[in-house]
């Protein structure tokens, strides 16, 4: 006899839950800094086209192939392909991607809070405090930096054992709330201080000037990697929140929401991190370092600084930890319909494998730190993190969008019927043609950053 499938509480639950998974640290310390290195509003711009025209109509497919199916990615295509074909055989590319995420996204997230227990602490007003040094001390000790991360995976899996609705969605709730609530004073601290003008500057205005000098390839790619990457699109963990969500609402309806509340979040990082760099004279294109070294610098610098520092890490590591909530969750829940285990055996199982992986991303910093798997100057982290962002995301993203238009898939047919059922936006008929181009653009985007990034 199937086990009956856990289900959110409520819709409120399904919205932030899926925004938790989607917004994260791409939001916070990659969104911004990638913003001004490739054009403030050029950027910007071509970021939300993807989002919108791409990103947002495979995430309604990825919600409505586990909502259909009551079930993850991994058994969803199975359940849903028409007899005597093989799209089952992408089914584990969901738990690979999620784990892959994982190692290097728990570990980052144990440098978030890391930084935020020293922010609370002081350490970024002690004497002598150098930023830059502060930052190598962290990375290249293996135990300091395995430490944290044991910390952000026991979070993550403490909260997942806890339950669907107990645990996932009641958490992430108060997460989410705290998040904003954040945000938006800290936002509002920022356009008070002298130089938050033209730090808005730069961040809204578009500067062709930098989008040149990037290339337009490479322009395009990034945009798109973001949109995908800030969706969390493609990784499979969408689809199992469908499958706990009912069919009171309509897809597009719900996951307007969620892509309105990722953007909103996206767009706040940026009014809190620009216009804090230009008000000290510090443009914010210096990378991941512009979160833990240039902001720390700065926070050193700053009346009050203590407490600004304190309540920023704060809110990263509630971003961070939403998504490795989340997607910890995705594979829990792909262990439980694979193995018919309860939450419990999969918690026990999963979460020392999960937490051993991240092994090699924390030593590429400093034990095995010779290892340099994309040239001179790269780390196991950077490989990581292009398997997922220029792989599997719009890989993933790609097999969605044909397995719901194509005739041999699931079909456009049975495909808007499950996405329209309920209240709200409805996908028109129209809409077929447009989501024909979107595999054929993701395909041509995907072979683009591939060639690009191996080219000699």
């Amino acid at each position: 006899m199937q086990k009956k499938r856990e289900m959110l509480s409520s819709r409120l639950g399904f919205i932030l839950v899926s925004a938790g998974c989607a917004i994260g640290l791409g939001n916070v310390w990659r969104f911004p800094y990638i913003t001004g290195k490739y054009g403030g509003a050029v950027f910007l711009l071509l970021y939300l086209l993807f989002l919108l025209l791409l990103s947002a109509p495979v995430l309604v497919m990825e919600f409505a192939i586990g909502r259909a199916s009551r079930a993850g990615w991994g058994h969803a295509f199975r359940a849903l392909e028409p007899a005597g074909t093989r799209w089952h055989w992408v089914g584990p590319l969901a738990p690979i991607g999620m784990t892959v995420l994982m190692m290097f996204y728990i570990p980052v997230t144990g440098w978030i809070l890391a930084y935020a227990w020293s922010a609370a602490a002081g350490a970024f007003h002690a004497p002598g405090f150098e930023a830059p040094a502060f930052f190598g001390a962290l990375l290249s000790s293996p135990a300091g930096m395995g430490g944290w991360t044991f910390l952000a995976a026991a979070l993550g899996f403490a909260v997942c054992a806890m339950g669907l609705r107990k645990g996932v969605e009641c958490c992430t709730k108060v997460l989410m709330a705290g998040l904003l609530l954040l945000m938006v004073a800290l936002a509002a601290y920022a356009m008070t201080l002298p130089g938050a003008r033209e730090g808005l500057r730069f961040y809204l205005s578009p500067s062709l000037e930098n989008a040149r000098a990037a290339g337009w390839t490479t322009l395009l790619r990034e945009a798109m990697n973001q949109a995908f990457f800030t969706l969390s699109v493609g990784t499979g963990a969408m689809a199992v929140f469908g499958s706990y969500l009912s069919r009171d609402r309509s897809l597009p309806h719900e996951s307007a929401w969620i892509v309105l509340l990722d953007t909103f979040v996206a767009l706040l990082a940026g009014l809190v991190v620009v216009p804090v760099c230009y008000s000290y004279g510090q443009t914010p294109d210096a990378g991941p370092s512009l979160v833990f070294v240039t902001m720390p610098r700065l926070f050193a610098q700053m009346p009050a600084g203590r407490v600004l520092a304190a309540v920023f890490f704060l809110f990263m590591s509630i971003a961070a930890l939403s998504t490795v909530i989340a997607v910890l969750e995705g594979i829990l829940s792909w262990a439980m319909d694979a193995f018919a285990w309860s939450r419990k055996k999969a918690v026990c199982v999963v979460g020392p494998a999960v937490t051993l992986l991240t092994a090699p991303c924390v030593l590429g910093f400093n034990l095995w730190s010779g290892v340099q798997p994309l040239g001179k100057g790269s780390c196991i982290l950077d490989l990581e993190d292009f398997i997922v962002s220029n792989t599997i995301l719009p890989l993933g993203a790609l097999i969605l969008s044909l397995f719901a238009v194509l005739p041999g898939g699931w079909g456009w047919k049975a495909f808007r019927e499950e996405a329209n059922a309920g209240e709200g936006i409805k996908i028109p008929r129209a809409a077929y043609a447009w989501c024909c181009v979107v595999p054929v653009l993701i395909a041509a985007i995907l072979v683009l950053g591939y060639r690009e990034k191996f080219a000699p």
